[in-house]
């Protein structure tokens, strides 16, 4: 099963021979390594690139293992390219495999490491060079900061609905419902029944994402790690602090720990692509709020696997995929707040605060997104519609549902809009 990954594919076809260094970053098992030495080589070989002219190195795989040494891997590269100007196109797999090496000038010195080999070989004109890695040893934000003006990034996600749809095909609710619980990790898609499913969803936690971050991290709690992992996966789109999940593991588990230590850790869960989290944002007031946030996964089956599959409650999990949407289509994502005067139990007027779900940003453009997947009364549908009221301005404002059909503006000028509807248009916003 062949799965497109246009959106990624361009950027990479954009980014072709501009002198940086191409770092496709993004959770393990996401498609990284597919969508480089699978899709964008197929791409140059039609644009008539020959085959000699990819240069392919794994360095997760014993063929290859000799060039973990960056010096050995610079130093193979320029020969390899000496007395040619034809392109080259160089593909380096799991480069956080790579180790670190004396400096042969200087022993005692700063070690020699891959980001001193790859900027060895940006140098190179006739070489294109482009790198993936995802375990906790090279995050996003070890190479970014060490590439800072001389690195372009990539940031593949999990597969988004319209990629997962384009890939399975059939009745869109079906395809939805087996999305919303399995989510968009692609090798769930060749994993023969639902039991494979759930088994290699469970598996990436214990055998790939916890170790990764134990190992970089060299955390000696790992019990800790995992129950925060467990709260965050249970508490999707709640606001939350770590002084709140501090609270809960003392009361609940009887685990002492500072929010402090809990604030590192979910740290580490951001780092390694888990989890993003979305600040709070004065609408009118222009200014963010130090905390609670909120935190979505970055996979809601990975999410649901997390917890045994349970806890599906449709309006948390819509939430989060709608999230992961806007991520996948490189928007800026807030919780918005915005105040209101109402009556309190004893009749004052009490200025009251309420949340728009999603403020989302690009460049110049708002717009504001409430998701509901049922309003079926008009208390419920004036409850959503409130806070679009009250923010002051005039951006779009958009009601995402599950129980609609089609689309339709009400006398407000929200648009209403059907879950999957939103999901396939990328035009909507």
């Amino acid at each position: 099963m062949e799965i497109q990954r246009d959106s990624y594919l361009k950027q990479l076809i954009s980014y072709r021979f501009d002198g940086l260094v191409k770092v496709i970053t993004g959770i393990r098992r996401c498609g990284k390594s597919y969508l480089l030495k699978t899709l964008y080589k197929d791409y140059l070989l039609n644009q008539h690139v020959k085959e000699e002219q990819i240069i392919s190195i794994e360095l997760d795989l014993a063929k290859d293992i000799q060039f973990r040494d960056p010096l050995h891997l610079s130093s193979y590269i320029r020969e390899k390219l000496s007395g040619t100007t034809e392109e080259h196109y160089l593909f380096i797999d799991e480069i956080q495999m790579s180790d670190e090496v004396p400096n042969p000038y200087n022993p005692e010195g700063k070690k020699i490491s891959f980001y001193d080999a790859l900027n060895d070989l940006r140098s190179i004109t006739n070489l294109d060079v482009y790198v993936t890695g995802s375990n906790s040893k090279m995050l996003s934000s070890d190479i970014l900061t060490e590439f800072r003006g001389r690195s372009d990034e990539i940031r593949v996600h999990p597969l988004s609905f319209s990629e997962y749809y384009s890939a399975v095909g059939g009745d869109k609710n079906e395809a939805f419902d087996d999305y919303a619980f399995y989510g968009g990790m692609p090798l769930v898609l060749s994993r023969p029944n639902e039991l494979a499913k759930m088994q290699y969803l469970k598996s990436l936690f214990s055998e790939v994402y916890i170790k990764d971050i134990v190992e970089r991290k060299k955390i000696e709690r790992q019990d800790i790690l995992e129950q925060i992992l467990d709260l965050l996966c249970s508490s999707i789109g709640s606001l939350t602090n770590p002084a709140k999940l501090a609270n809960t593991l003392q009361s609940k588990q009887g685990i002492s720990v500072s929010p402090n230590t809990i604030r590192a850790y979910i740290g580490h869960l951001e780092d390694a692509f888990l989890f993003s989290e979305s600040k709070r944002y004065d609408v009118k007031g222009k200014a963010y709020f130090d905390s609670p946030n909120k935190y979505y996964c970055e996979d809601i089956g990975l999410r649901n696997a997390r917890i045994g599959f349970r806890q599906q409650e449709m309006t948390h999990i819509m939430e989060n995929i709608l999230y992961n949407e806007l991520m996948v289509r490189q928007f800026s994502v807030d919780v918005g707040v915005v105040y209101a005067r109402e009556k309190n139990e004893k009749g004052n007027s009490v200025r009251t605060a309420r949340e728009i779900d999603f403020v989302v940003n690009s460049g110049g453009k708002r717009t504001y997104i409430q998701s509901a997947y049922a309003m079926p009364t008009e208390e419920k549908t004036e409850i959503e519609l409130r806070p679009f009221s009250l923010t002051g301005d005039s951006f779009p404002k958009v009601l995402v549902r599950r129980d609609i059909g089609k689309r339709w503006y009400d006398d407000y000028g929200v648009l209403h809009i059907n879950l999957i509807d939103f999901l396939l248009d990328k035009a909507v916003i």
